[in-house]
C-alpha cells in the first residue's frame, strides 16, 4: 500500500470516530434550544472541530432523516433560517449516548484499564 493511500485510510477513520463525537454535539445543543447550521459550526469550532457546510449539513441531515432531529423554516434577525430541533428518538439516543461517553471518559481516566485478554487477571502492563 502506497503511504499516500495508508494516510488517506487513517484520515477516513479519524473522521469517522470524530462525526459521532459532532453527532452528539450536535443533539446536546440541540435538547437545549432550536440550533441552525452557522451556528453550530462556529460552536463546534469553540471545541476544536473545523467544519464546513459541505460536511455539516449533510450530517444535519441525516439526523433529521433517521428522526433524531426536526427542522422548520423560521425567520431569525430577518434571515430565513432552517432550525432544527431534538426529537423523542433523538432525546433517547442522546440519554443512551451520554451514558458511553461517562463510561468512556471513566475508562479513558482510569490508571489500570480492566484487562480484557483471556487469561488476564491483573491491570494492564505498561
Amino acid at each position: 500500500m502506497s503511504r499516500e493511500r495508508y494516510i488517506d485510510r487513517v484520515l477516513k477513520a479519524q473522521r469517522e470516530l470524530l462525526f459521532g463525537l459532532i453527532r452528539i454535539h450536535v443533539l446536546v445543543h440541540a435538547a437545549h434550544e432550536p440550533i441552525f447550521g452557522l451556528a453550530m459550526m462556529e460552536e463546534l469550532g469553540h471545541h476544536g472541530y473545523r467544519i464546513g457546510p459541505g460536511t455539516l449539513y449533510p450530517l444535519l441531515h441525516g439526523l433529521e432523516r433517521n428522526g433524531l432531529l426536526k427542522s422548520s423554516l423560521k425567520t431569525v434577525e430577518g434571515r430565513r433560517r432552517r432550525l432544527y430541533k431534538i426529537t423523542s428518538a433523538g432525546r433517547k439516543a442522546l440519554e443512551k449516548a451520554t451514558v458511553k461517553v461517562d463510561e468512556l471518559h471513566h475508562e479513558l481516566h482510569e490508571e489500570h484499564p480492566r484487562k480484557i485478554s483471556p487469561g488476564s487477571d491483573g491491570p494492564a502492563a505498561s
